[in-house]
């Protein structure tokens, strides 16, 4: 009896069942066209479904797991390390599977430390990641999509056309090239991570809390998700989906302005998700969870730097226990915006702080190789190349 290959999309494609016991060779009968079976990415699977497609080719279960842990948890990139496997299941897996791979494409160290890399995934398409060392931690910043879909105003990625989501896969390989630096250069492990490097997370929902499953996971890193924070725009029926889900990590709103008017000016995302309706998304996500929302705020020179700005973000603050971030801002081509002044910034937490709410003023990181809050913009050579196609 012939049977599909898993989660594969060609129904014309069918796949016999084989014993691997027996050291039998695959074998795919073309229907119609004689077409070619592709190879699927095989980190796109579940343990589970992994188990069961062994089994049904006449393998033991556990085999899974033992796959599992090589592409996750070991980061096998070739069938043939994974010595505890037979020849057979390898010859098997390189025939029907394949592992994507992530490679550092561009490297450029900031005087500060900070280290940006444009990653290079299998079909070429580039996505920037940063390191960014503290006294305190040591933080990876990651991107989540190829480009984004969002335009906001002061934001190089937003410049971009969204190309693609990028995969659980992609999403973790991030992390773990990052950690090298960090062992590299630190000598340590990352203790932090940062959903804030291109695209919107919470528009790649699926493969995003996926990432997050295999880094917090015993298959995979095995961070707390404490230790990790996704940030958003503010798409609110995914921040509520976040409390459906019960999350355990971290949720960062991008905010930077606390009214209506100001905020559509420079996220268009706003006129859909509005401040109310934002408000009542992350009232339903702490209700859910518990967990204190961070806002997310970059003060433009006399944009939203005044104290009458302050006293609406302080309101906005009584929806649910938060803590405020203000963003020191790094200006990006255009120059329609500017950093605020040091005693705007000052006054500005001031207030802020006489409201009893927590502020952290977060200075500037890597801004002199591209790399701080905004202007991860995929400059090299390749990216430019597949914006232009």
């Amino acid at each position: 009896m012939l049977h599909p290959a898993p989660n594969s999309l060609n129904t014309t494609v069918l796949q016999p069942r084989i014993d691997l016991s027996q050291f039998c060779l695959p074998i795919f009968v073309a229907m119609e066209n004689q077409s070619v079976v592709s190879k699927k990415n095989i980190r796109s699977f579940s343990k589970e479904d992994l188990g069961e497609y062994f089994v049904e080719q006449g393998e033991k279960k556990f085999r899974a797991q033992q796959v599992f842990d090589w592409v996750w948890k070991k980061g096998a990139k070739d069938f043939d390390d994974m010595t505890n496997l037979s020849l057979p299941l390898r010859s098997f897996l390189k025939e029907h599977f394949t592992i994507t791979e992530l490679h550092i494409d561009d490297e450029q160290k900031s005087e500060d430390g900070t280290i940006k890399c444009g990653f290079r995934l299998d079909d070429n398409k580039v996505v920037e990641g940063v390191l960014i060392p503290t006294p305190k931690r040591l933080t990876a910043c990651i991107s989540s999509q190829v480009g984004c879909s969002l335009s906001c105003k002061f934001c190089a990625t937003g410049k971009l056309k969204r190309m693609r989501n990028l995969g659980a896969d992609e999403i973790y390989d991030q992390v773990v090239a990052i950690n090298q630096l960090c062992e590299i250069h630190h000598q340590k492990h990352l203790s932090n991570i940062v959903y804030m490097g291109m695209g919107e997370p919470l528009l790649n929902y699926k493969e995003m809390l996926r990432s997050i499953e295999m880094i917090t996971g015993d298959d995979g890193l095995g961070m707390s998700p404490k230790r990790i924070t996704v940030s958003t725009a503010g798409i609110a029926k995914m921040i509520e989906k976040l409390g459906d889900d019960e999350v355990k990590f971290n949720l960062a709103l991008s905010l930077h302005a606390a009214n209506d008017e100001k905020r559509n000016h420079i996220m268009p995302i706003n006129e859909t998700n509005t401040l109310e309706v934002l408000a009542d998304a992350l009232k339903y996500f702490y209700a859910k969870t518990g967990t204190r929302v961070t806002y997310e705020y970059i003060i433009f020179k006399g944009f939203n730097d005044e104290i009458q700005d302050a006293r609406e973000l302080a309101d906005f603050c009584k929806h649910v226990p938060c803590k405020v971030n203000i963003i020191e801002y790094n200006a990006i081509d255009d120059g329609e915006f500017q950093q605020a002044s040091k005693e705007k910034v000052d006054a500005f937490a001031a207030f802020l702080e006489s409201r009893n709410i927590v502020v952290n003023i977060r200075r500037s990181r890597g801004k002199d190789i591209d790399a701080a809050c905004g202007q991860l913009a995929n400059k090299n050579e390749i990216a430019k190349k597949i914006e232009a196609e």
